[in-house]
């Protein structure tokens, strides 16, 4: 695992996930579901950059995790914390719980899974309890997690056109200088 101490980092290594493959589609690149996530929150969100980068970054530690993909929120959220600041990394590492969270609260929502997000479901918790329902919501950010996990379900579609990295490079490095 790494821990970014410049934009510049993070840009490299998102263009790394420009060739990593995805295991959401054969043929699907990490940061092509990154750049999904990320227009459709900026379609929903149009004024909350933290969010939309959020979105583009929150499987950044991929990579770095193991089957299942259980830590990698977490990990994903400690390597940009510093630069970012803490709401960008928060929503990072509430995607998981935030659809441990859906899967609870929804009847529906499980159904809209992926297969490997079925899969992972499991490692990464299963549904969560009552009182994990409460804790969850408690948390400041919660229905930004929701809106980022609705984007990430929806951000796999290996024919979508969507802008590219460059198009997000200023405003990762924007981010960066504000924290």
């Amino acid at each position: 695992m790494k821990i970014f101490t410049d934009t510049t980092e993070l840009v490299e290594h998102l263009r790394v996930l420009a060739t990593t493959e995805s295991v959401e589609a054969p043929g699907f690149l990490e940061i092509e579901h990154g750049l999904q996530c990320a227009a459709l929150l900026k379609a929903s969100h149009p004024d909350d950059l933290e969010l939309q980068v959020a979105g583009l970054i929150h499987d950044l530690a991929h990579p770095w995790d193991g089957p299942g993909q259980p830590r990698h929120a977490t990990m994903g959220a400690d390597a940009v914390r510093g630069l970012l600041g803490e709401r960008v990394a928060s929503l990072i590492e509430g995607h998981v719980p935030a659809k441990r969270y859906l899967v609870s609260t929804r009847s529906d929502y499980r159904a809209l899974l992926s297969a490997d997000s079925i899969m992972t479901l499991d490692a990464q918790g299963g549904e969560l309890s009552a009182d994990e329902i409460r804790d969850f919501e408690a948390q400041p950010h919660w229905r930004a997690m929701v809106d980022l996990r609705i984007a990430d379900d929806g951000a796999k579609d290996p024919n979508a056109r969507v802008p590219g990295l460059d198009h997000w490079v200023d405003t990762i490095h924007a981010l960066g200088r504000k924290s």
